[in-house]
């Protein structure tokens, strides 16, 4: 039992320290030996494209986000815009109806979802009105910028390209400690999604702005999210996605770990089926790069959870084995004491508010599965009020 013991803790501690550090600092290295591979874009590609934003009960903001859409500058006889409602309760097709009346120049479209199922139902339902031939997704309370369109658009450069995601932008990142720990965490994934679009694909969006062809899109089980299904879909089918982050969408992370422990939890609503959604990602020959993305940026990060457990729990199975599996176990300990320190003593301090960060993406994680044992995982919920 031993030899399983120390099997487990290694495992689990690979898992861990692969996925927070050897990916992407690999990547980066690897990022080194395709330097001369660059984002191309073409500017004339100026196609007929419908932006589509969806909403639940965002009376607070769906009337800035509309003002927001109608300043792109892309030319007004090739943009139409969407707003598929999903089951709104609240003043927030009223908004819209009173700004399509107003603006009768322009190309706009309130569809009304009758039954709530989440923003992907609503994307679905929405999507089946499309004649254009391109989609820009986007969020309710993300503002976008005036060229968004137009960035996206002109990374679609060949046909085996079928996603461009853009860059969400934090724009509250010095509010509070919690929005900074997950502006920070965002900004170094982006970088890790800029390297791996650049050399083939990227393994997962954002739900702020993304684009795809019309004849493309794929309509998903509404408990699935674009962010995560979408690229992985794409690449299966031989496809690209990539990211221009020339293309901005503007945001709030949310100012409280509540709403972000809660935007955590509804990430992982899926988590199991995201370790590995397609076995046939395992095929390095055929995928390639892929392969090795999705295991690094994906697969071990969507294992963090259990593989704290076990690399904890093996590791006390250890103590009396040597000095080393004592100073791992300590060690361990003292993170998390950290991390309880930091909700104890509310400080400021940078080092412990990321630790106390990490923990609670950890047990987002945990709830997360917990929800889908339990049968509690559903594709919509409330939204996080501090991040409007």
């Amino acid at each position: 039992m031993e030899i399983l013991y120390k099997i487990l803790f290694y495992i689990s501690g690979f898992i861990i320290v692969w996925a927070m550090v050897g990916y992407p600092v690999s990547l980066k290295i690897i990022g080194k030996l395709y330097k001369n591979r660059r984002l191309k874009k073409d500017y004339s590609h100026q196609p007929t494209v419908t932006v589509m934003v969806v909403a639940h009960n965002e009376e607070k903001v769906i009337l800035e986000k509309l003002n927001n859409i109608l300043k792109l500058n892309y030319p007004k006889d090739k943009i139409e815009f969407l707003i598929s409602s999903d089951n709104s309760t609240d003043r927030t097709n009223e908004i819209i109806r009173h700004f399509i009346k107003e603006h009768r120049d322009r190309k706009i479209r309130l569809y009304e979802v009758k039954a709530r199922k989440g923003k992907t139902n609503a994307q679905n339902e929405a999507q089946k009105t499309v004649t254009t031939e391109y989609l820009v997704m986007t969020d309710a309370n993300s503002i976008m910028d005036k060229e968004s369109v137009n960035e996206l658009m002109a990374a679609f450069t060949s046909e085996d390209i079928a996603y461009v995601s853009g860059r969400l932008s934090i724009i509250n990142q010095e509010f509070s400690d919690v929005s900074n720990a997950e502006a920070s965490y965002w900004d170094g994934d982006l970088a890790t999604r800029q390297i791996e679009g650049r050399i083939q694909t990227i393994t997962a969006g954002n739900g702020a702005l993304y684009a795809c062809r019309t004849k493309d899109y794929y309509d998903f089980d509404p408990i699935q999210c674009h962010d995560s299904a979408m690229p992985p879909l794409y690449a299966l089918q031989g496809k690209r996605a990539i990211a221009n982050h020339d293309a901005i969408a503007y945001e709030k992370a949310g100012e409280v770990i509540e709403d972000e422990f809660g935007r955590k939890v509804r990430m992982n609503r899926i988590i199991l089926k995201h370790i590995l959604p397609d076995v046939r990602i395992l095929n390095m020959f055929k995928y390639k790069w892929f392969t090795y993305f999705y295991f690094g940026h994906r697969t071990c990060r969507y294992l963090l959870w259990v593989s704290h457990l076990f690399l904890l729990m093996f590791n006390a199975l250890l103590l009396t084995e040597s000095w080393f599996f004592l100073m791992t176990f300590t060690g361990q300990l003292l993170f998390y004491l950290l991390a309880i320190l930091r909700v104890i003593t509310k400080s400021n301090n940078k080092y412990l508010t990321l630790i106390y960060y990490y923990c609670v993406t950890i047990i987002a994680q945990w709830v997360g599965v917990y929800n889908i044992l339990t049968g509690k995982a559903k594709p919509f919920w409330e939204k996080a009020e501090s991040t409007r």
